[in-house]
């Protein structure tokens, strides 16, 4: 049986995920634990690793199925039928997961002594001088700039 990609409404990945294997659809939702913080506490939390996007592995004549769920908006396809996904890209999504330990996914403090291990700035190191969301402000000593820095997973390291 292949597996299938769904696109769901916002926020709605788990829910239906856990939906559909409770009807006995094969569904996996990829997620991985993150910190996250509120005005008045931070708390550990399973977001998934696609937003959006739930797997489903069924037969071709059993895909209506899915739509007894509510949450799901469509299949996604590719180049004009339903995309189909390979068990083995499947089961690389599960072996990444296991890699991601918490630590992995590291909360960056102001004064955190960094190094930039990717893009154009690779190989320079720095000190966290601000964050806002997904956003550090990076003071880059060896060039006398600061340096504003979408962060990513493997992006920025902490020395």
């Amino acid at each position: 049986m292949p597996w299938y990609a769904l696109y769901t409404n916002p926020r709605q990945e788990k829910k239906v995920s856990e939906a559909l294997n409770q009807r006995g659809i094969e569904a996996y939702c990829p997620v991985y634990t993150t910190w996250v913080q509120w005005s008045d506490r931070k708390k550990k939390v399973d977001k998934p690793l696609f937003t959006s996007y739930v797997f489903v592995k069924l037969e071709e004549k059993d895909r209506d199925l899915v739509f007894t769920v509510s949450g799901i908006v469509r299949y996604v396809f590719w180049l004009g039928k339903p995309a189909l996904i390979k068990d083995a890209e499947i089961e690389q999504i599960r072996i990444f997961l296991k890699e991601i330990t918490p630590n992995a996914l590291i909360t960056f403090q102001p004064l955190d002594p960094v190094q930039i291990v990717e893009g154009l700035l690779k190989g320079k190191s720095g000190v966290v001088e601000h964050i806002h969301k997904h956003t550090l402000v990076i003071r880059l000593e060896q060039l006398g700039l600061s340096v504003k820095a979408e962060v990513a997973v493997g992006d920025v390291m902490k020395r």
